[in-house]
């Protein structure tokens, strides 16, 4: 088994980046969801409810976030730390009062244009500190802008398994970018990733937080914006969670047990604990 890809995406909810190697540090992947689309009141928006998110590209140079729309001139918004930006509490669920900071009024307008309403972006700095919530896991582990974990794990297997499905109903397949993952793995089973509770990959361990229960932006073309039914139609049909038949799971949360580490495509996986 081996990392077949690597995604990383700077601004959360905005088009995603494919990269060949990462470096981890306490918050999860260098360069993931280090910053943050919110409402004027310091609420976070993602596809959810504006599916237009997926129209801007966030690129990442040696010393600035690129922002990107088809229409609009790039923008680039400083990604290290701005000891005299303004620190704004902003909400990610049920994380509030998170302290982030605010990238300017510039970013803002831009981003206003582009998405069409008054909104703001912020950026993770020192005074940011966001445990992860559940009580079973450890100590020190943090989360980045990301719903609830710092890295999400799908297989190949698993979508093939889903775009058959899709395919016997006579509806086109999704690509693997609907669900949005950090790592890609090829050469297991179909979702086999639900039953690890441990695995490795070069110097970095991951545990296992359980399942990602999936939305309505699986069912959003990330290069169009538009939305339609699948893959959720199909999901909800076979992976609906036994605990709560609410939630359609597809994918893996973890959490880095190490803190720093590089992840690299095509190294090999290893389960440690099943």
């Amino acid at each position: 088994m081996r990392v077949s890809s690597l995604h990383i995406y700077p601004v959360k909810s905005l088009r995603g980046l494919a990269v060949q190697s990462a470096e981890v540090d306490s918050l999860g992947i260098v360069g993931d969801r280090r910053f943050l689309v919110v409402e004027q009141a310091g609420v976070f928006l993602t596809q959810r409810t504006v599916p237009r998110m997926a129209l801007v590209g966030a690129f990442l140079e040696e010393s600035t976030l690129e922002l990107r729309c088809d229409g609009f001139e790039p923008l680039g918004v400083r990604r290290a730390p701005d000891p005299a930006a303004p620190l704004v509490p902003v909400r990610v669920w049920s994380s509030e009062g998170l302290m982030a900071e605010y990238c300017g009024d510039l970013p803002a307008a831009w981003l206003s244009r582009v998405l069409g309403f008054p909104c703001r972006l912020v950026r993770i700095g020192p005074a940011f500190h966001r445990p992860i919530k559940e009580a079973q896991l450890h100590p020190g582990d943090n989360v980045n802008f990301a719903d609830g974990y710092p890295f999400l794990a799908v297989s190949e297997a698993s979508l093939e398994d889903v775009n058959r499905r899709i395919g016997i109903a006579g509806g086109g397949a999704v690509p693997m970018n609907r669900f949005r993952p950090n790592l890609v793995l090829a050469g297991c089973a179909a979702f086999e990733e639900d039953t690890w509770k441990r695995i490795r990959i070069g110097n970095v361990g991951l545990r296992s937080a359980g399942p990602c229960s999936r939305c309505i932006i699986t069912t959003t073309d990330q290069v169009t914006g538009e939305r339609g039914k699948e893959p959720l139609n199909t999901l909800a049909t076979y992976r609906r969670d036994p605990d709560d038949p609410t939630n359609v799971n597809f994918g893996q949360n973890l959490v880095n047990e190490d803190k720093a580490g590089i992840l690299r495509v095509g190294e090999e996986v290893f389960i440690t604990q099943k």
